[in-house]
């Protein structure tokens, strides 16, 4: 079957199960438990396909090795090596296949609900002690079986549980073809479609794939490999696996993430796209009060995020003496944490790394503690390369207009040859002005692949100094000297170095006044036309 075709039926199979759960619960509640199980299902194959390499030496299948008569050496022997491949281990009767072929059977023993909280607590339980335990700890606490929400009895909540078993069941996630990630990019498409209703009383915003299709470029321009990628508000984790996209190798993924369950779904989804426990280090709390003891110290080749739009933080006097803010002499506002994202990115970023961030417009131009760290970012530290505004309404939950700021530590060129005329790169900042370039879909704003590519291009010409001043392209981006930038008191709105304005057709008046003549005329003809017809019904005439 053509890969799209598979792709379609997992789709509509996923919303199949959307179908018979969204009765009993909402967006947020049901995606949780078809993401939670198809994980589940994606662990069992996973587990599965491993242990038949390992058996078939000895002409042995897994899923029959319980029965043999040295099962218990055999299963021991199968979980040291998988605790170390893949990070957990599951016997052949905790398979998925297998409870759900148990439910689909006939009598009192097609009642699995108590055996699936196990096996899922088991999966948990089996890392304990080992390297992955910290990845694996705690990812199904969002799958609650006991919940009155699947049913109002225990009949009714293992009945509504088979079916959605079923309806998985009959999807092939093809593991054994390493080009295919059908079910990765599933996993996605359901974190996204649900993103509209999903996890706003959280506070949190579903970047679009075409905004992190745009992040990823920017951050990889000029490399095929990365040592390192970090994102501090990472959420679901598509960024960081959008940016392993664009590259031939991705080192380590490196993220924060405070709500709970979004963290979960993170590390579920670095797994199913079959990043190895080993080469991802996922931290569930706020970035911006305990930063992650494993990352403080690190500093990351590429960096991406998202972070929640002028969000709420403490700015705690006692945030002068962090590293992270220390150096600013102020910190972000109570009201608007921006900046200090901002800020916290710039101290983790390598001396060879990119960072591009989406904020809300104000940041490029509010004034008090945001214009200093601003003017500090550009006049003292000179690592702001581009400035990207985006248009409105292209996220789900909010339809303010946005931003990408592109920072750099090292902004020189391999060639920095320019004529006087011309700024050299690390001299200037790029801006962008793409917030007309969309298509309107439904009540969405959506960027086509030409409206991503135009600003991805315009970027990577900007990367090369001999063609920067390719990069300047009337009425949608130019290349402004640092000193221009000073001249506008490091304000960076958009409008000031982009001109966008179009200018109006001239009027003849000579023309006008004719016009307006032999309107008259016809209104004075029309008139006398009515009056006459006034006159034969012998009414009175309107005027």
């Amino acid at each position: 079957m053509p890969e799209d075709q598979k792709q379609q039926q997992l789709k509509q199979t996923l919303w199949n199960i959307a179908n018979d759960l969204r009765g009993n619960m909402d967006a947020d509640d049901f995606r949780d438990y078809i993401l939670g199980f198809i994980f589940y299902k994606y662990l069992s194959r996973k587990m599965e396909l491993y242990a038949n390499v390992i058996l078939k030496p000895d002409g042995l299948d897994y899923e029959t090795v319980e029965t043999h008569e040295e099962a218990e050496a055999l299963l021991e022997a199968i979980k040291f090596e998988a605790l170390d491949k893949l990070g957990y281990f599951l016997k052949p009767s905790e398979l998925f296949s297998e409870l759900a072929k148990r439910g689909n059977s006939a009598g009192k023993n097609n009642f699995i609900l108590g055996d699936l909280a196990n096996v899922l607590t088991s999966i948990e339980q089996s890392t304990m002690g080992s390297e992955s335990e910290d990845d694996f700890g705690n990812l199904f606490e969002d799958l609650d079986l006991t919940s009155s929400k699947l049913g109002k009895t225990e009949d009714a909540k293992n009945e509504l549980i088979v079916k959605v078993l079923t309806h998985l069941e009959t999807i092939d996630f093809d593991l054994e073809n390493s080009d295919s990630d059908i079910l990765g990019d599933a996993y996605e498409y359901l974190i996204g479609q649900f993103a509209s209703g999903a996890g706003k009383k959280a506070g949190e915003f579903y970047t679009p794939q075409q905004v992190s299709k745009i992040l990823a470029q920017l951050v990889t321009t000029g490399k095929e490999k990365l040592k390192s990628v970090y994102d501090p508000t990472c959420g679901s984790g598509s960024l960081l696996l959008r940016v392993a996209k664009e590259v031939k190798e991705v080192g380590e993924f490196f993220g924060q993430e405070s709500n709970p369950t979004t963290y979960n779904l993170c590390r579920m989804n670095m797994i199913m796209h079959d990043v190895h426990y080993k080469r991802f280090d996922i931290y569930n709390e706020d970035t911006l009060v305990n930063p992650s003891p494993n990352h403080i110290d690190k500093r990351f080749e590429a960096i991406v995020a998202n972070p929640p739009f002028s969000a709420k933080w403490s700015a705690s006097p006692l945030f002068m003496s962090d590293d992270r803010f220390s150096a600013y002499g102020k910190l972000a506002p109570k009201s608007k944490a921006d900046f200090a994202f901002v800020q916290h990115m710039v101290h983790q970023l390598d001396d060879n790394g990119t960072m591009a961030c989406v904020l809300p417009h104000g940041v490029l131009f509010r004034g008090a503690a945001e214009g200093h760290i601003r003017k500090f970012l550009i006049e003292d530290k000179n690592y702001l390369d581009a400035v990207i505004g985006l248009p409105a309404n292209i996220f789900y939950g909010t339809s303010i207009p946005t931003c990408i700021l592109v920072l750099k530590k090292n902004r020189t060129c391999h060639s920095e040859r320019s004529e006087e005329s011309h700024p050299k790169r690390n001299e200037s900042i790029l801006f962008i002005d793409a917030s007309q370039h969309f298509e309107k879909v439904k009540t969405q704003n959506v960027l086509q692949d030409k409206h991503i590519d135009k600003i991805v291009d315009t970027y990577r010409a900007y990367c090369h100094s001999e063609r920067i001043q390719s990069a300047t392209i009337d009425k949608y981006s130019y290349v402004a000297t640092l000193a221009e930038v000073k001249e506008n008191d490091y304000n960076l709105n958009i409008p000031r170095y982009v001109d966008t304005f179009e200018e109006e057709a001239p009027v003849d008046l000579t023309t006008v006044a004719k016009d307006l003549k032999a309107l008259e005329q016809d209104i004075a003809e029309t008139d006398a036309t009515i009056a006459d017809f006034c006159k034969q019904l012998n009414i009175d005439t309107p005027f």
